[in-house]
């Protein structure tokens, strides 16, 4: 895989998320090629932020407990950013490095929220 890495800038911060290897994100990085993805978020249970994609992707669900900073495919067709814990089947996309969970969470803030997805750091 050439690229191990993408962005998501929200609310003015760049995320850095390095990524599994899989069809699926190889699929994602394909599609960012092309241009960036922007996508509006909702909150959900507390403990994740999720939005639809463009279009859907590979699955390589596997059943999982995610921790704060796991960004994940969830039924082909949407970016969830977790900032706590859920158990589930899922796909790995990646990982947020470098934040703590109360990081994540005032980045991210309460309520909706759009995020763009990005091969570039510069936003």
């Amino acid at each position: 895989m050439e690229t191990n890495q993408f962005y998501i800038h929200v609310n003015g911060h760049t995320l850095t998320v390095d990524l599994k290897e899989n069809s699926s994100v190889q699929a994602i990085i394909n599609e960012l090629k092309s241009g960036d993805i922007t996508i509006p978020m909702k909150d959900y249970a507390n403990f994740e932020k999720f939005g639809k994609l463009p279009r859907s992707f590979p699955r390589n669900d596997e059943q999982i407990t995610t921790e704060s900073g796991d960004v994940i495919l969830s039924e082909g067709n949407l970016l969830v950013i977790y900032y706590d814990r859920n158990s589930w089947n899922f796909t790995r996309l990646g990982k947020i490095h470098n934040l703590s969970q109360s990081e994540l969470k005032k980045i991210l803030g309460s309520g909706n929220v759009t995020v763009t997805v990005s091969l570039n750091s510069d936003k």
